[in-house]
């Protein structure tokens, strides 16, 4: 049984933010990219270096990384980073989905989270940037009702979140709670193992 068909049936994972603990698990999901994803999600081709280099500095960046976990592995992850050094009126998103792990509806769950935390920070315009080709990312942001222009080989994608509100906020919260728990007991669960 393939991975994809094993998760489908299992119907295994789950989206939760990451933490800056965490890094390892974005950098390690980062390096399974097949090459096309890589090149997908950064608009061009890039190193296991490179990639080493971004994932250290996820924190640094005031980035928000959410990812969708499978047995405590990160299998796609969605970010919202700010546009200078404050969050301000305007943020880009981004999202890398391993190849097993495709089409199964998983890049547009961590979008709706990243458009929900944009929403929360009171973020008035949430840019996304593609290549022309990737008609993935394109139909995601369609889903989410993004305007999209074209632009230089490139796709400009401009989502206008609603104000936030109570729940959006409450929502939000209640998720983190539950996500800090299971990383603390993921975190406590490899340091056993190591031991």
């Amino acid at each position: 049984m393939s991975e994809r068909v094993a998760v489908q049936a299992a119907g295994e994972g789950a989206a939760r933010k990451l933490w800056p603990t965490e890094t390892d698990k974005f950098r390690d999901h980062l390096l399974r990219l097949d090459k096309e994803s890589r090149r997908m999600r950064f608009a061009h081709s890039v190193s296991d270096s490179f990639i080493e280099d971004y994932a250290s500095r996820m924190a640094e960046f005031g980035s928000l990384v959410y990812g969708f976990l499978v047995a405590g592995r990160v299998r796609a992850a969605a970010e919202l980073r700010r546009l200078g050094d404050s969050w301000g009126e305007e943020a880009e998103a981004a999202f890398s989905v391993e190849k097993a792990y495709q089409d199964q509806g998983i890049g547009t769950e961590l979008m709706g989270r990243i458009v929900r935390a944009a929403r929360n920070r009171s973020i008035r315009r949430l840019y996304m940037s593609c290549l022309a080709e990737n008609s993935k990312m394109q139909a995601i942001a369609r889903k989410h009702e993004a305007d999209l222009r074209f632009e230089y080989g490139e796709v400009i994608g401009e989502i206008m979140p609603d104000t936030p509100n109570y729940f959006s906020i409450m929502v939000e919260a209640a998720e983190d709670r539950v996500g800090f728990m299971i990383a603390v007991l993921e975190l406590q669960s490899r340091m056993v193992r190591a031991a």
